[in-house]
């Protein structure tokens, strides 16, 4: 089935304009909780309390504020907020284009997919081709939600896609981060680094190699409930020990030798109910020997 558009627009950069339309490339699929009451089990509902007056607040009385000093806000109305919304014109204008090897990929938030909108299609793949050969990217303002966006579009297989992203001040420095001190490695402790690195190395990224473990035993502890089985908690691991650096790469690596290669562990399997207990065959008892007549 063909996927659905979430928006429309059109980029732009010098005198040419290619109509796109946006899709969703990501949707999380962790599992989530509501609050229960615990004496009733019935979902609880949110209110808003006013400390001062110590009340219940509808939403309809409710105000945004901006807090400008510690307690001290500044008011604004939805008519306020709305006229200071960016135009929603749906124009993804380019700005500048830069170095693929150039991009941090920590200030990358939100991913789309772009598809040509129509009449667009040449153009499209003009610009995705473009990029490709030149290993850039572009870089750009999308408004989105009343907001500017920085973005970025990357060529993407035969396409397009977009990366929403944070602005400068919203990335946090690692400088800020205590990282030890410099340190000088024995040849044999950089051999055994890179002989486990190498011991462990893939062709390529395949996200399908793993499982959310943590949403699978959940899963898997909601049927074993709704079956009225009890659930086990399993035992707390021990806490890795600290070993001489040199010895863990050591230990490292002979346990990588001992796992066969190229061989793809299973994803657990997701309980699917109460398995049925298998039928006991019982060994039949050996025959006692006969005692010979004297």
């Amino acid at each position: 089935m063909a996927a659905r558009s979430i928006g429309s627009g059109t980029i732009s950069f010098g005198l040419v304009s290619i109509p796109f339309k946006l899709f969703t490339a990501t949707s999380a699929k962790s599992v989530s909780f509501n609050m229960l009451h615990k004496a009733c089990g019935s979902r609880l509902k949110q209110q808003l309390l006013c400390p001062v007056d110590n009340v219940v607040v509808e939403r309809s009385d409710t105000v945004r504020g901006f807090e400008y000093a510690r307690d001290q806000y500044v008011k604004f109305t939805d008519e306020e907020l709305k006229a200071m919304e960016a135009a929603r014109t749906g124009l993804l204008e380019l700005h500048e284009f830069v170095p693929a090897d150039s991009v941090d990929f920590l200030f990358i938030e939100k991913t789309y997919f772009l598809g040509p909108d129509k009449g667009g299609d040449r153009a499209y793949s003009l610009l995705s081709q473009a990029l490709e050969r030149s290993n850039k990217l572009a870089v750009g303002r999308f408004a989105q939600r009343g907001k500017d966006n920085l973005v970025i579009v990357r060529p993407y297989k035969k396409g397009l896609i977009l990366h929403e992203c944070y602005y400068a001040d919203e990335v946090r420095s690692f400088d800020d981060v205590e990282t030890g001190g410099a340190f000088d490695f024995k040849p044999i402790e950089l051999d055994l680094a890179d002989k486990l690195i190498e011991q462990l190395e893939k062709d390529h990224f395949e996200p399908g190699r793993f499982r959310d473990e943590w949403a699978d035993r959940v899963k898997e502890a909601v049927e074993k409930k709704v079956a009225g089985e009890e659930i086990t908690t399993a035992p707390e691991a021990p806490k890795a020990q600290i070993l001489d650096l040199l010895e863990a790469l050591k230990r490292s690596v002979a346990a990588a030798e001992a796992t066969p290669a190229n061989v793809e562990t299973p994803p657990p399997a997701v309980s699917k109910g109460p398995k049925k207990a298998e039928p006991r065959v019982e060994e039949a008892p050996a025959k006692a020997k006969r005692k010979k007549s004297g």
